[in-house]
């Protein structure tokens, strides 16, 4: 098992300016991946662009994001999603997600949560076929269209796409639809039944998803967290311990992740939950931490 850790700038924890020397700095220390997610309503770099100027800044470091599905043009996300891809030389990871149901975030993304796995299944269709080559013809509930191909298509054939959630549905839409996964906010008990749903969906489909694409989002305190964080991650937790959850300190982030690692996870993106005071040291202590768990 190829074991990969992937670090994630959240929204205000990153400014424009840092975001080449932040790029170097991951490459330097050994990391595989730079991730920079979309929430809307959030402060943050749009990840398209950022990563976009990453990959030109750095020939070599991964370019990972969490990003919508839901609200977007298919056609315009299938363009923007190839060109990243051709121009950094096949080095685009992506995870799509449903989207936040909380608000700001519900209007900012603009389908309602009951409709946004219906969005996920027809789009991510389409989303295979333009990138196949495909000339589409597809009249449906987001898009019709008509003779509509693109170009440049990705350099990675296929361009994978994982998926987050672990919702029922969400799991099994991963395993019927996607090609590997990305949860958050799980334990690794809960990451490892879910992993049968998704396995289990995707034989029902006649497909399989690769053992190495299943991994986890993980979101750490360097110290004790800050109370408006607690009280942000505590609305998502659905009534469990944030002990379970949020590892608080270096080492028990490595605790951590040492545990998926024995249920078969591989794939990690770890994100510090408050903006470091330096992007540089903390990212020092974080290999110091965790590097020698890849592979």
């Amino acid at each position: 098992m190829k074991v990969r850790i992937g670090v994630g700038a959240t929204g205000g924890g990153l400014e424009a300016g840092d975001l080449g020397g932040l790029a170097d700095d991951l490459d330097e220390l050994g990391f595989d991946s730079l991730w920079l997610s979309e929430v809307l309503s959030a402060p943050g770099l749009d990840p398209l662009v950022g990563l976009a100027w990453a990959g030109a800044h750095n020939p070599r470091l991964k370019l990972g994001t969490t990003m919508l599905l839901p609200g977007r043009n298919v056609v315009r996300t299938a363009r923007a999603l190839a060109a990243l891809d051709a121009l950094s030389a096949g080095r685009l990871l992506i995870t799509f997600v449903p989207g936040l149901t909380v608000e700001p975030e519900r209007s900012a993304i603009g389908v309602a949560p009951e409709r946004r796995g219906a969005v996920m299944d027809e789009a991510m269709v389409l989303l295979r076929r333009l990138w196949a080559g495909d000339v589409v013809h597809h009249h449906g509930s987001i898009a019709r269209l008509d003779g509509v191909s693109i170009s440049p298509l990705p350099v990675q054939d296929p361009l994978e796409a994982w998926s987050g959630g672990i919702a029922r549905a969400s799991l099994e839409r991963c395993g019927a639809l996607f090609d590997g996964w990305l949860p958050s906010m799980c334990t690794p008990d809960e990451a490892a039944r879910g992993r049968q749903v998704i396995e289990a969906a995707a034989e029902a489909a006649g497909r399989a998803i690769s053992p190495e694409h299943f991994g986890v989002s993980v979101g750490y305190s360097v110290g004790a967290l800050d109370q408006a964080v607690a009280v942000r991650l505590a609305a998502r937790a659905r009534g469990r311990s944030l002990d379970e959850l949020v590892p608080v300190g270096r080492s028990a982030l490595r605790d951590l992740l040492e545990r998926y690692l024995e249920v078969g996870f591989s794939k990690f993106v770890v994100r510090p939950l408050s903006p470091p005071g330096r992007w540089r040291d903390e990212l020092e202590e974080l290999a110091a931490a965790v590097g020698d768990l890849q592979t």
